[in-house]
């Protein structure tokens, strides 16, 4: 009988971020991708969100590696949360581990890590696995699908990918190695990208994107053009750089992700772009409007980007005004909508042109057509569809199924689950791990345990704080003071009005709350379970009035101190 293996999940199934999970022998594991996910609305004030790393953390002394697919930050971004851990190996692209390095040297936790560039097609053993790396296209370069031998046969990786027919570098999505493979020794586990499962046909090469952007330049002459994408997106950046450079105009970074990612592209020769061409975004006042073209972050509007503080005014660099024409060549990432409708307001409020539709961007996922060939490709014995919401995944397992595959050889797996091959086949373990959200605010990493529901209700509501001073147990006015302050809830002169309305409340309850006591009572002879009665007649005087008002509900956190009278 050969070794079980076990695939665990610890992110990335049920969201587009934190992708991780591990390949594990009874004397090894490897990680395979080290992500985060970047917090919608629903999580105000969180960093980003990491995945459970705590069933890797129990076994560091298996780990012999990690593979990093490709540079994405959903994919590498939480490579310190495990390095300060778990020092390793870590596996991937000249170009992925370039940008890997940087927020590992960032997090200063570089000499964690041993850096062992890959290149396309190269067979590679980490520990007792034996691995193989096909190119695969995507919306960064050197994006890698890895197959992975191990002891109950291959296990293939497909990373985010597309099979885009006319990649602007001409790298292609190996598939003819993948059948190779699947001829001989055969695939047994297939784990493939879900993230437009649910969407027919085949995505646009990016290819197609270039002629689109040529064509806003050719129609704004005599206009500054400021062109916002992924800082990743090499791709985009070269096609950009292209059509500026035929257009007679010079080329600007704006954003540290943008000057950082083209420095190291132009680095390591993956995008070109002639030096007569090339200016920098301090020295390029100088030009006049049509003489400039400006790659910038902040396409997805972001608060701190680049386009974003332009589009506020707050820019060091930039100005925009009616000489400008912004384009966005990408799409907004869900729930970032209105973020980003906001931002274009903002921008054409300035005078600026923008230009966000049409054949301006397209995506690095694959439809359901190519993963298709995918699976035809792979013909593999089990399949689990990764990356993606529990809607995509559904419609790739049934793809799958459509396909003609035994749908009893298709595992739905979440976040901390666990799937086993064996002998007798691929069976799945429930939450092994519990795959929590790990919430990062500011140095501190922790699970929610009640505070985003806090936080949500202090955004949506504002808050109230009610000072109570007792000087005595008396029921005495003159022994009681109140004191309100809000936030977040009213703007003057209708907030002070309201405040005194909660005083006077307040003030009432607690008066009446003393009477109940002895007159020769103290304030500091209230045992404990008198305090918290008197915090819950506060907070319900203070809620009632507010909402009678108002017909708000912030909240409320009463405050009492207790001091001998004068």
């Amino acid at each position: 009988m050969s070794e079980q293996v076990k695939v665990t999940f610890h992110g990335g199934l049920g969201d587009i971020g934190r992708n991780c999970a591990t390949v594990e022998t009874e004397d090894a594991m490897l990680v395979l991708d080290c992500g985060v996910l970047f917090p919608s609305e629903e999580r105000p004030g969180v960093d980003f969100v990491l995945p459970d790393l705590s069933y890797i953390f129990e076994r560091a002394e298996k780990v012999v590696g990690c593979i990093t697919t490709h540079g994405h930050e959903d994919h590498i971004g939480a490579l310190p949360h495990l390095l300060r851990e778990v020092p390793t190996a870590i596996h991937g692209s000249p170009f992925t581990l370039g940008l890997a390095r940087r927020r590992v040297k960032e997090a200063k936790l570089e000499h964690r890590a041993e850096w062992r560039p890959l290149a396309d097609g190269e067979q590679r053993k980490i520990g007792s696995f034996s691995c193989e790396f096909i190119p695969v296209t995507h919306s960064v370069p050197g994006g890698l699908i890895s197959a992975i031998g191990t002891p109950q046969g291959i296990i293939l990786h497909s990373s985010d990918f597309k099979l885009d027919r006319n990649p602007v570098d001409d790298r292609h999505t190996d598939l003819a190695r993948i059948s190779t493979l699947a001829s001989s020794p055969g695939i047994r586990l297939l784990l493939a990208d879900s993230t437009n499962a649910d969407m027919a046909g085949s995505t646009a090469s990016e290819s197609e994107i270039g002629p689109a952007i040529a064509e806003v330049l050719a129609t704004n002459q005599g206009r500054r053009i400021v062109v916002a994408c992924f800082a990743s997106h090499l791709h985009r950046v070269q096609q950009v750089v292209d059509a500026a450079v035929r257009d007679n105009r010079m080329v600007a970074t704006l954003g540290m992700s943008m000057q950082r990612n083209v420095r190291l592209g132009r680095d390591l020769g993956i995008i070109h772009i002639p030096e007569e061409s090339f200016v920098s975004i301090e020295e390029s006042d100088y030009l006049a409007p049509e003489e400039l073209c400006v790659l910038s972050t902040g396409s997805q509007a972001e608060p701190r980007s680049s386009l974003a503080t332009a589009a506020a005014g707050d820019n060091r660099w930039i100005k925009l005004g009616e000489d400008d024409t912004v384009v966005l060549s990408a799409h907004p990432i869900p729930g970032n909508e209105a973020a980003v409708a906001n931002m274009i307001n903002r921008l054409m409020e300035l005078g600026a042109k923008v230009v966000h539709a049409g054949a301006l961007h397209t995506s690095g996922h694959g439809k359901r057509d190519e993963l298709a060939e995918l699976h035809a490709a792979a013909s593999p014995e089990w399949f689990v569809p990764v990356h993606g919401e529990l809607r995509h995944m559904l419609a790739h397992a049934d793809l799958a199924e459509v396909r003609g595959m035994n749908p009893e050889r298709v595992i739905l797996a979440r976040d901390g689950d666990q799937v086993v091959l064996s002998d007798k086949g691929l069976h799945l373990n429930s939450k092994v791990t519990p795959g929590d959200y790990l919430l990062v605010n500011g140095k501190i990493v922790d699970i929610d345990r009640g505070m985003l529901r806090e936080r949500r209700k202090l955004r949506d509501e504002g808050v109230i704080a009610v000072s109570v001073l007792l000087r005595s147990g008396e029921a005495d006015l003159s022994a009681v003071d109140v004191f309100v302050e809000s936030r977040g809830w009213l703007d003057e002169p209708e907030r002070s009005r309201c405040e005194e309305q909660v005083e006077e409340a307040v003030l009432d309850i607690v008066v009446r709350f003393l009477s109940n006591f002895s007159e020769s009572a103290s304030a500091s002879e209230l045992d404990e379970g008198d305090m918290e009665e008197l915090d819950y007649q506060i907070r319900r005087a203070a809620g009632k009035r507010v909402r009678a008002i108002t017909g708000r509900r912030p909240v409320v956190i009463p405050i009492v101190h207790r001091m001998p009278r004068d």
